[in-house]
């Protein structure tokens, strides 16, 4: 799916890769409810912020990600096909089937790592950072967590150390208000995660994950602090989950009204509507644009179920001691 050939609009390429990243969850979402993949941590309702900090980065900029990764592994312009054969376990995917949907690294568009141990990223983008800024070079870092990672010790150790040796990591907290089944509210009484890194001497600020464009001017502004700097910056993304934690997850925890508020700020919803009323997109091409992903996400999952499951002797293939 290549959108800078369809149109040179950077808000309507925001549009394509967030539609993108909704149909390959949801289509994931259905393959599982068929027993055709397995179940996984979805980012709908996440687009804007993943599309929004990437676009803001260099190709030698890497990334330590999360659980919900999705969406920054197609932002960073991973191959559908080859995500959805990681995911059931087939050869041709990203890890060679090994690592499913949680674990997924790809040295080829700069993702170090996915770590599904909450805040596992933090520790491990510290020591990442330092060799970077040890080798030398422009790139820098850029480690996406959860709320629910911030009340981690690991994240004031990572925060303080990375401070106090001036290393070029953007931390990004996609604050989405739930911490796995449990409420952000009943976790700490505070609203943002940016006071914590100001504690340890390290500038930050909070903008609105849902609204693509917002999150592209802060990110754009953060990289630029690191890479003129040196020194890490911590940018918050306020958004929210739409689905459960894990598939398959009915969310009957969940308040039906905060629910139905949050739908009503659908990123994908948001940004399609303003490109519309500003006449930067027709209904048409809003359609068209869906219509391509869902064309993408059918040749995925053709590619991914003819790839082959590894064979025995790929068991101690990649293995290190």
């Amino acid at each position: 799916m290549t959108s800078d050939t369809l149109n040179p609009n950077p808000l309507v390429q925001a549009l394509e890769r967030m539609v993108l990243i909704r149909a390959y969850e949801d289509t994931l979402v259905g393959l599982h409810g068929q027993g055709r993949a397995a179940g996984t941590c979805t980012s709908v309702g996440q687009e804007a912020s993943a599309v929004g900090v990437v676009s803001a980065l260099a190709p030698e900029d890497l990334i330590l990600t999360n659980h919900r990764s999705a969406g920054h592994l197609l932002a960073r312009g991973a191959d559908p096909g080859r995500l959805m054969a990681e995911v059931m376990g087939k050869r041709d995917g990203y890890c060679k089937g090994k690592s499913g949907s949680l674990h997924i690294a790809s040295k080829e568009i700069g993702v170090v790592l996915t770590s599904t141990i909450v805040g596992g990223e933090l520790a491990l983008a510290t020591g990442v950072a330092l060799s970077r800024a040890t080798l030398g070079g422009e790139g820098i870092v850029v480690c996406f967590f959860g709320d629910g990672a911030a009340c981690e010790g690991r994240f004031h150790e990572s925060l303080n150390l990375a401070a106090l040796w001036n290393l070029p990591i953007l931390y990004v907290c996609e604050n989405n208000q739930w911490q796995a089944f449990v409420h952000r509210k009943e976790t700490t009484l505070a609203e943002s995660v940016v006071p914590q890194a100001a504690a340890l001497g390290m500038d930050g600020t909070s903008v609105d994950g849902n609204d693509v464009e917002a999150v592209q001017a802060a990110a754009a502004e953060a990289v630029a602090a690191v890479r003129r700097t040196r020194k890490p910056f911590l940018l918050e993304t306020r958004t929210y989950r739409l689905r459960g934690h894990f598939e398959p997850d009915d969310q009957s925890y969940v308040d039906p009204g905060e629910l139905e508020h949050w739908r009503g700020r659908d990123p994908i919803a948001l940004l399609r509507a303003r490109l519309e009323r500003d006449g930067r997109l027709s209904a048409a091409g809003a359609d068209a644009i869906a219509a391509r992903a869902r064309a993408v996400m059918e040749q995925a999952v053709a590619f991914a179920e003819a790839s082959p499951y590894p064979g025995a002797e790929d068991l101690t293939s990649d293995v290190y001691a």
